[in-house]
């Protein structure tokens, strides 16, 4: 952390004389479900009703104009469980940073670039139902690099990200999580760097994305995921797609899986229907080979489809209605990411959903 220190000086030494006080927003998002979940593969059938709550959160942010350009920006952001009422201050995208002619720079618990590259063609993201079921090896809603060893789907804690201002619809995001705190296995030093080119202009979405995981299997040993996405809009429809490539170096060898997740939606009025497909191929690798969700060898691929509707009460207010469903293969034990059954080898989860979601 010491390199960080001579940047840190210049920085203060460079920026202008505060010109305004600084202004505060306060912000939310309730967001919480009735569902009738199970799982289908005898003699492991059962079902259940349960409430869940799909990521609700109440946030500050602000900024404050520092005069020529310069910004200081921050947020303090935690999740809420209107399911149980338990909830934590700043678990989720919390930051303090500056916004500068050639860029932002911040410091705190943010989502990837990996992450936020694709994470806005899913129209089910974050639900029960999300993507991140299939795509990314499971979610990580606020991690450590030695917290959880498998997802490239994480809000990452110490994190220092940098954010290039759009050029003609380019920009690019990058971030790095130094190693701190416990190394874990004996003699590895885990540490994160991810990045994500992205481009929007006119009905054009695109990014690709890239992220690696230094020592996260043991020392030496680096996973990477690689990620390419496209959405256009055209009329009342939106269409997007996303591949990704995660591959582990295990101490048996590495571990690779592809992966594939098409959406659409639909826009009626004040309601939209909305279909998402993704499909997980099989783990390629040592045989026994596991990391997350992913698997080594045959009848380890899985695929989830998901359709639903919703119903726009207010700018701020909606009902929605999904389905979804996972049909893993006869040795693949895919969960739903957010709320999981908690799922065996072979098991076929499926959710059926009523909720009410309000932005504040």
């Amino acid at each position: 952390m010491r390199s960080l220190i001579p940047l840190t000086a210049a920085l203060a030494l460079a920026a202008p004389v505060a010109q305004a006080q600084s202004s505060v927003v306060i912000y939310g998002r309730l967001n919480v479900a009735v569902e009738s979940v199970g799982s289908s593969r005898a003699p492991l059938s059962r079902s259940q009703m349960r409430e869940t709550n799909n990521r609700s959160v109440l946030g500050f942010r602000g900024e404050e104009d520092l005069g020529d350009g310069w910004r200081a920006l921050f947020q303090i952001e935690g999740s809420l469980a209107l399911d149980t009422g338990v909830g934590e201050l700043a678990n989720r995208d919390t930051r303090v940073g500056l916004r500068t002619p050639w860029g932002t720079a911040f410091l705190g618990v943010w989502g990837t670039p990996y992450l936020l590259s694709t994470s806005g063609f899913d129209p089910y993201y974050p639900t029960t139902a999300g993507y991140m079921s299939l795509m990314g090896n499971g979610s990580g809603p606020t991690v450590t690099n030695t917290s959880n060893r498998s997802s490239f789907d994480r809000r990452q804690q110490n994190s220092l990200q940098f954010w290039t201002p759009d050029w003609q619809g380019l920009s690019l995001r990058l971030a790095v999580s130094p190693n701190e705190g416990a190394v874990g296995v004996a003699g590895s030093h885990p540490r994160l760097w991810s990045g994500a080119l992205n481009y929007e202009a006119g009905p054009w979405t695109l990014s690709l994305a890239h992220e690696v995981h230094r020592d996260y299997q043991g020392p030496g040993l680096d996973d990477t995921g690689s990620k390419l996405g496209a959405a256009y809009r055209w009329g009342d429809w939106r269409f997007a797609l996303a591949l990704e490539q995660l591959r582990y170096e295990t101490p048996a060898g590495r571990l690779s899986r592809d992966s594939a997740y098409a959406s659409a939606t639909w826009q009626l009025g004040r309601g939209s229907v909305k279909l998402g497909l993704t499909e997980a191929g099989r783990g390629r690798g040592p045989v026994g080979s596991t990391v997350g969700f992913i698997a080594a060898g045959p009848g380890t691929g899985a695929h989830q489809w998901t359709l639903g509707y919703d119903y726009a009460l207010s700018p701020r207010s909606t009902l929605y209605a999904y389905a979804s469903h996972i049909q893993n293969q006869s040795r693949a034990a895919y969960d739903f990411a957010i709320n999981p059954l908690g799922v065996g080898p072979g098991e076929q989860p499926h959710v059926l959903a009523l909720g009410l979601r309000h932005f504040f």
